[in-house]
């Protein structure tokens, strides 16, 4: 059933905001690049299966970290393919470290750049060594906040940045002969961001921030309500009551809420037929060891060895390459 967002927007607004040609074109690529397989099944078949891997988010698992960060389904759908994949970590209580949690992404994303989990871990650690550990909820909403927003986040830095130097935000800048070097911004963790910059100021330039950022920004009444409860407040202290707001968790849609982490229903129940499917596989196969061979020889006493059962977690042997369903 088409929704009543579709129904008010033409056709290519609909299109670009869903960013179907995205899609389209990576679908062509992968036809062409597995043409010799696809062939013994149906062209039709592969877009079908292709576009229900969208709906489903899991096209985005093995692949290209250019793919991933393309379109901000893909976006949502590689954070959940994370918390699925990963939670298991918290639901033990294992406190990892920033290197740690970064292999973890590139077992979902091989190039997967250490720089974005470098952000994430500093919204957790603040003024920490980037050695501590942390758990995995914590990472995982900061994360959330630095992965999904992270071009709104590089504007909101400079924005702060400027507040910080009392730069004029109307100033018109006139280019001379020495004005071509580049001046390199003071870092965000110099003594400077100790004291914040004014709430009401940052909150005004940032609503001008949200009209820009129309499809990649936190919602602007949720970002004027944090805003609203200080009177200063640092870059990372906003990053963190980001990371924090339940409402923008509920928005972005890509995670359940904190409470909730560590429950996945369909995973549990998934895991739960894999395991009862290798104890039916395996039970016949023990109990042959320990009686006569089919030939009226007796088995060797030596124990087998056990049998690897796939994992619904573990990579495919080929992960870029297209396989159609048995």
């Amino acid at each position: 059933m088409l929704s009543p967002e579709r129904l008010a927007l033409p056709d290519y607004e609909y299109l670009a905001q869903r960013h179907v040609l995205t899609y389209m074109e990576d679908a062509v690529c992968q036809l062409l690049e597995n043409k010799e397989d696809i062939s013994q099944y149906g062209i039709a078949r592969f877009f079908t299966e292709y576009f229900n891997s969208v709906c489903q988010g899991t096209h985005i698992l093995f692949r290209e970290f250019s793919f991933i960060q393309a379109t901000p389904h893909n976006r949502a759908s590689f954070l959940r393919a994370f918390w699925r994949c990963f939670r298991t970590v918290g639901k033990n209580g294992d406190l990892l470290t920033m290197r740690e949690y970064h292999c973890l992404l590139q077992l979902l994303c091989p190039d997967f750049p250490l720089e974005l989990t470098q952000k994430a871990a500093r919204i957790v650690l603040m003024d920490d060594a980037m050695d501590c550990l942390m758990s995995f909820s914590d990472f995982l909403f900061a994360f959330q906040i630095q992965f999904y927003y992270s071009e709104f986040l590089e504007s909101v830095a400079a924005i702060y940045q400027d507040l910080l130097s009392g730069k004029n935000p109307n100033t018109v800048i006139v280019p001379t002969s020495s004005s071509g070097q580049h001046r390199q911004r003071p870092a965000l963790g110099d003594a400077g961001m100790l004291d914040g910059v004014e709430a009401s100021l940052f909150c005004q330039r940032l609503e001008n921030l949200c009209d820009r950022h129309k499809y990649s920004c936190p919602p602007p009444a949720l970002v004027k309500e944090i805003l609203s409860n200080v009177q200063r407040l640092t870059f990372y202290g906003f990053l963190v009551a980001l990371s924090k707001h339940h409402g923008i968790n509920q928005a972005l849609g890509a995670l359940p809420d904190k409470g909730d982490l560590m429950h996945d229903p369909a995973m549990d129940e998934e895991l739960e037929r894999l395991v009862v499917r290798s104890r039916l596989y395996r039970t016949p196969r023990q109990q042959r060891g320990k009686e006569p061979g089919a030939f009226g020889f007796q088995r060797r006493d030596k124990l087998e060895a056990p049998e690897r059962v796939p994992s619904a977690l573990a990579p495919t042997p080929n992960p870029y390459r297209w396989e159609p369903r048995e």
